[in-house]
């Protein structure tokens, strides 16, 4: 506000305004490929607030990367790991990136890209570092598709460590965000998120104007069973309708199994947490009866905890046995049944007249 200036005596004041984005508390962090105004190309820049994202990689003239950034933290980002892609954003180029950020402790990974053969990149380098014991899902958008071309985009993915997000989303002057924005926002979220078992239906985006597309109920049950993850604006706030990966289909067959995001938001949650807990405690160990029982024991323990956080429902038999073929090699096994989320509530009422 400009400062009006009298002749009588006085103290005066003025005041302004300006969108502060700073980093929230999430518990996971994020990993971030996209082309940017500035910063060196294929280089790690570790950033806790937009403002250190601006002073890095300079601000897009047209949504980029200090978007993704300023959406990311606006929703919950704690910590943000960026590499600038070159500005030809070849499926090379991206692949850089992402190698670069396999390498990387992030939980969650977005791009700027909304090509289906970039975001097949991106699977693959997810799903070799989770096998690589860094676990971690990506969170994508298209770009101008509708329902039916997102499910078809979806089934060219078919991962449950990959999260395609529709439809695109509006800026705050009504402009149209492809729907990695959108993803982008919904990525922040995931970080956020404290309790891998809580589902993300209605989990408000911030950042975003509004939606390019209006879903109705058919098209919501064509994409939910497609395997995206459609949004939904209602009384001016922008949620997901359902958290659903992109894995809908085994061997060619449907298969539901992974079609909740919250079930691979478990797994990555448990797994470590037991690995972690067996990497601290045994070290310089040998592979004894009475070591194997204290291992047994401790995983035992790691699981009880998830019960009682109600992470997951149960869990069945732990062993620990020494393997036949290895005698320095422990095996250890067990299994456990995640917690669902509640998606409906149905109500059945008797009427007496």
């Amino acid at each position: 506000m400009s400062e009006t200036r009298h002749e009588r005596p006085g103290v005066y004041s003025a005041y302004d305004a300006s969108a502060v984005v700073s980093a929230g508390a999430a518990p996971k962090n994020i990993g971030v490929a996209a082309k940017a105004a500035g910063g060196i190309v294929g280089a790690v820049v570790t950033l806790t607030g937009y403002a250190a994202g601006v002073r890095a990689f300079g601000e897009d003239a047209e949504a980029g990367m200090s978007t993704i950034l300023k959406l990311l933290f606006q929703n919950g980002a704690s910590s943000v790991t960026a590499v600038r892609v070159a500005d030809e954003g070849t499926v090379a180029d991206y692949e850089a990136a992402f190698t670069v950020l396999g390498g990387q402790n992030v939980q969650v990974v977005v791009c700027d890209s909304g090509e289906v053969s970039v975001h097949q990149a991106l699977r693959s380098a997810v799903e070799s570092d989770s096998a690589g014991r860094r676990e971690r899902i990506a969170v994508v958008g298209g770009s101008g598709e509708t329902a039916a071309e997102l499910v078809s985009h979806a089934a060219e993915l078919n991962s449950e460590r990959m999260v395609l997000v529709g439809p695109d989303a509006l800026d705050s002057d009504g402009g149209t965000l492809p729907g990695v924005f959108a993803a982008a926002a919904v990525a922040g979220v995931i970080a956020a998120g404290t309790d891998p078992a809580v589902p993300l239906n209605g989990a408000e985006l911030r950042g975003l104007g509004g939606l390019a597309a209006s879903y109705s109920d058919n098209e919501i049950d064509l994409l939910v069973r497609g395997g995206v993850t459609p949004l939904e604006s209602e009384s001016g706030i922008i949620a997901p309708v359902r958290g659903i990966t992109t894995r809908t289909t085994t061997g060619g067959a449907a298969d539901a199994t992974w079609r909740e995001l919250t079930t691979i938001l478990i797994v990555d949650d448990i797994i470590p947490a037991v690995r972690g807990a067996l990497r601290s405690k045994f070290a310089r160990t040998k592979n004894t009866a009475r070591n194997r029982g204290a291992i047994r024991s401790q995983v035992i323990v790691e699981l009880e905890k998830k019960v009682a956080a109600e992470i997951i429902d149960s869990y069945g038999e732990v062993t620990a046995a020494a393997d036949p073929d290895d005698p320095t090699v422990c095996l250890v096994e067990f299994s456990f049944a995640v917690a669902h989320g509640l998606n409906q509530i149905y109500l059945t009422v008797h009427i007496t007249v």
